[in-house]
């Protein structure tokens, strides 16, 4: 995972922690284990073995998970919160998902696009996820951000890029047959180029950053050429046809047939 916003960042780093403490974790029980297997059996009274239980009970049962889970939440807890930019407002960007697309709008200029969507590269940004038909996933892995579109209600999460780029954003909930090519394009922009693609002229204008795409087929019907038919001339018979090799017509006598 290579991240490329505060959020996914900090998942990541919450992710390396958790897995060096479970693996000190899992360590820790492996030796245990060892232990128990290696050492020497002795007899001990009934007052000892439950002193030696009640430790394990208590450390082990819940000890042991009342420490990891608060060093879950201290170092998860400030994964979770929004980019806040002093004195600069978010932008609001509204998309909305159907099968098997995404619509993306922004409503202070009056920008629409389809299956894609542009943000600013360091300024944060609150996205109002929702849906026209089934439950869509909106998830951007590289900028940290997942929430589900739930039919009926308006979901907001929080975003901000760090680093220009294009950004794959596959749909993470299951949502019919078209569901495997269902992926919205998120790009990243400067921010003096973001601003001038934004106040552009044309309500779908493509960031200059972006290759052109080639022009869609004509749907127009092709006119077909009518063909000319000739009239059927038939064979005439001529007085030389049979010099030339030619078969008389049944019925036809030749000039040099003698009378009867």
């Amino acid at each position: 995972m290579d991240p490329a916003g505060p959020a996914a960042r900090d998942i990541a780093q919450l992710w390396w922690w958790m897995l060096g403490y479970g693996s000190i974790v899992w360590l820790v029980v492996i030796a245990l284990w060892c232990y128990a297997l290696l050492r020497s059996s002795r007899q001990r009274d009934e007052a000892s073995s439950r002193r030696t239980a009640a430790r394990w009970i208590w450390g082990g049962g819940v000890l042991l998970p009342f420490v990891s889970i608060a060093l879950l939440l201290a170092f998860g807890m400030p994964a979770g919160r929004a980019p806040v930019d002093a004195g600069v407002p978010p932008l609001h960007i509204e998309v909305t998902g159907y099968r098997w697309g995404w619509e993306v709008r922004y409503p202070a200029a009056g920008r629409q696009l389809a299956g894609e969507l542009v943000l600013p590269v360091g300024r944060a940004v609150a996205v109002d996820v929702s849906t026209r038909d089934v439950i869509h996933g909106f998830w951007v892995p590289r900028l940290g951000v997942k929430v589900d579109a739930i039919p009926g209600r308006t979901h907001r999460v929080h975003l901000r890029a760090d680093r220009a780029g294009v950004f794959h954003a596959p749909c993470a909930e299951f949502c019919g047959p078209g569901h495997a090519h269902m992926s919205l394009r998120v790009q990243a922009l400067p921010a003096e180029e973001f601003e001038r693609w934004l106040h552009a002229k044309g309500p779908t204008a493509a960031p200059a950053s972006t290759p052109a795409r080639a022009p869609a087929a004509s749907t127009a019907p092709v006119a077909r050429s009518r063909r000319t038919r000739l009239p059927a001339t038939r064979p005439t018979c001529t007085p030389n046809s049979s010099a030339s090799g030619a078969t008389p017509p049944a019925g036809a006598r030749s000039p040099s047939s003698p009378r009867q």
